[in-house]
């Protein structure tokens, strides 16, 4: 019997609540969230059995886990003060209480487990959670060192692709020159599989390595950086492929209009012999407005390299107005908790020390001593992952905690209240 339990069983009136003799496992501000999410449910469905509508039967389904995690929540909780009670009262005959403390402490330990299900129910959904991916690899400080761990971090990635069962395609694999195949100069992955971008977005942000580099004749170690960047993979326009962003209305955050995309054509560089030299089948597009520019000459057909270029631009401009709605949120926490910081492609997310054969990621603190494993994508990456997760959960909640004690409700990533 655990030490809590022991703690029970000696005195059981001793169990944690708040004034409400409600557990402190969960804030209040969070129970009033769940509660009038609830409502809304009971409300919702008593308006689906006089008249059906798809939008209101879309907005019960994803409110059902929210009421039915929170009776399980009232529920517990109700056992916990009756059984209190009957074990407080002197009337009650010895193996009456006996049984009731054997409940109490059943339904004392089911409460953080229901807890944490609660939370994690009140998370607004990811808007890109249910999205194939890409994952964009481009080397940062350190010369020839970085292009060669970008180059490592691509093979970790397809390694892990493939244990997962997710099928992958690289995309664009640019080196430095035809001699020197494993410096990376940019490469971008697509993972095909739907809900991809929730499994990968843990590994947006700045990878640091610290290892001995073949060059080196002093045996120094350098610090080298890559950067990684996931973003999601939309469907083509046209495609007929349903999709809730709505990427292809004009009065969507996430619609591109064509007149202001410039198309280059070129000839390729690299490898490739006469075709590079004699056809142009290379194409560069820039966002007139942002800035961004997406050049592409994977293939030697031009219609596949512009295919592939225009799904990079819609990532990368989704992408960046996604993190303007994320910003928005950021600000949110540093007005009332203090200042905290958001997981971007700026922060250094982890650091891969090869001396130590330590991978240690910075936002979560988890660390794992098999680099090999984790390089290899195996169990010890999928843990640090898990790890990120668990951490990106606990950030959201210390969001919805700030923003109901600021009683401003609380903002979507798609910018709206609820």
């Amino acid at each position: 019997m655990s030490l809590a339990l022991c703690q029970i069983r000696r005195n059981p009136a001793a169990i944690s609540t708040n004034p409400d003799g409600e557990h402190d496992f969960i804030s209040p501000a969070l129970l009033t969230r769940a509660g009038n999410l609830a409502s809304e449910h009971s409300k919702l469905s008593a308006q689906l059995e006089d008249s059906f509508d798809t939008k209101t039967a879309k907005r019960v389904g994803e409110l059902a886990s929210i009421a039915q995690i929170l009776k399980e929540w009232n529920k517990a909780n109700e056992s916990i003060t009756e059984l209190k009670l009957l074990i407080e009262n002197p009337d009650t005959d010895a193996e009456l209480r006996s049984l009731a403390i054997d409940d109490l402490e059943n339904t004392a330990t089911s409460i953080p487990a229901i807890s944490a299900r609660l939370k994690q129910s009140l998370i607004p959904r990811h808007p890109f959670a249910e999205l194939p991916c890409m994952l964009e690899i481009r080397p940062g400080a350190g010369g020839d060192e970085a292009g060669l761990f970008a180059f490592e971090l691509l093979k970790m990635y397809t390694a892990f692709c493939s244990r997962r069962g997710l099928h992958a395609t690289i995309l664009k694999q640019e080196v430095g020159d035809s001699q020197a195949e494993d410096r990376l100069v940019e490469a971008v992955v697509e993972v095909h599989k739907s809900g991809a971008y929730d499994i990968l977005r843990t590994e947006s942000g700045v990878h640091r390595v610290q290892r001995v580099p073949a060059t080196e004749t002093k045996g120094r170690t350098h610090t080298s950086a890559v950067s990684v960047m996931v973003l999601p993979s939309f469907p083509e326009p046209g495609s007929g492929v349903d999709s809730p962003l709505n990427f292809d209305d004009p009065n969507s955050d996430y619609y591109i209009d064509p007149q202001e995309v410039r198309t280059e054509r070129m000839r390729a560089g690299g490898a490739g012999g006469q075709h590079v030299n004699k056809t142009e089948s290379a194409i560069r597009l820039t966002h007139i407005p942002t800035g961004i520019v997406v050049n592409m000459q994977e293939s030697r057909s031009q219609l596949s390299n512009r295919k592939n270029a225009w799904q990079i631009l819609r990532a990368k401009l989704a992408k960046t107005r996604q993190e303007a709605r994320e910003q928005e949120l950021m600000e949110l926490r540093r007005g009332v908790m203090g200042g905290v910081s958001k997981m971007d492609r700026g922060d250094k997310i982890r650091t891969y020390n090869y001396g130590q054969s330590r991978c240690t990621d910075h936002r979560s603190g988890s660390t794992i001593h098999n680099l090999d494993n984790v390089l290899e994508g195996g169990d010890g990456l999928e843990e640090i992952m898990d790890s990120v997760r668990v951490w990106l959960v606990d950030r959201e909640i210390e969001t919805m905690i700030a923003a109901e004690s600021a009683g401003k409700g609380v903002k979507t990533a798609q910018g709206k209240v609820k």
